[in-house]
């Protein structure tokens, strides 16, 4: 008896968040209002204070680009608002959020990570404006070492949750970090990965210009990706979003576009 009451409670909750999650997707796509996209920083090298110097002089203008980028991208597109989202600092925050189930978990245990994330953001940060206009961008700081490379950042398609993204703690990457950040956050508004297993763009989708020609080197990244496609197997890393772009498909996964 036990057992069957703590399954419907389970049962109850998910079906709760499904409803919450569904409410909110339909509210964040319509673009009819500016989405607040708020970063809260968090020092992700055991308090390095390198780290701390640098998240705690961190401005919104520093994430200018970011609102900059997506709104010169909504431009080709008939949305309500003009200003798709408004990007701003929120506080720093010294609990470190529940550790990321591992690649290939199963679907269990992915849920019940989930629902301790979700618990995580909610006792964490502030809850008193709507979160069905709020995307919330958890930015993990790490000191910058050469030769170094970041755990891969995570964006959750329901809950307007930026899981975590790696950055550099360096105004020189001041540029990509905030690549990462806008992949990110068109994560968590339905937009999907356009790169292969091994990273490379994944064509046409992941190409910025597919019918160029000749094809080859690219001279923008598809946002989702990225990456420009120098050759047919190799790629770079775009040095900042004035290099990237929304394509086709990533408009329509976020509602710019009608659906095919």
């Amino acid at each position: 008896m036990f057992k069957a009451i703590r399954i419907l409670i389970l049962l109850l909750i998910l079906a709760t968040v499904a409803f919450y999650a569904k409410t909110q997707k339909l509210k964040s796509r319509s673009w009819s209002t500016p989405m607040d996209v708020v970063i809260y920083r968090i020092n992700g090298d055991n308090n390095s204070p390198i780290v701390n110097d640098y998240i705690n002089e961190l401005d919104d203008s520093v994430f200018t680009p970011v609102d900059q980028f997506i709104e010169k991208q909504s431009q080709k597109y008939n949305l309500i608002t003009s200003h798709p989202t408004r990007t701003y600092l929120g506080p720093v925050i010294s609990a470190q959020p529940p550790e990321s189930p591992p690649p290939n978990s199963n679907y269990a245990t992915i849920i019940w990570w989930g629902l301790k994330f979700r618990y995580w953001a909610y006792k964490n940060t502030p809850d008193s404006d709507s979160n069905l206009h709020r995307i919330r961008v958890f930015v993990h700081y790490h000191e910058t070492t050469k030769g170094r490379h970041l755990q891969h950042s995570l964006g959750l398609d329901k809950g307007l949750l930026a899981v975590v993204v790696h950055a550099f703690a360096s105004i020189d990457q001041d540029q990509q970090n905030n690549i990462v950040i806008a992949h990110e956050l068109l994560h968590t508004v339905g937009a999907t990965d356009k790169y292969a297993a091994n990273n490379e763009p994944i064509f046409p989708i992941g190409y910025a210009d597919p019918t160029r020609s000749p094809l080859y080197p690219q001279n923008k990244a598809e946002i989702m990706t990225a990456r420009i496609p120098l050759s047919a197997t190799s790629s770079r890393m775009a040095d900042s979003l004035d290099q990237c772009i929304i394509g086709e498909q990533t408009a329509r996964e976020i509602n710019w576009l009608p659906a095919d």
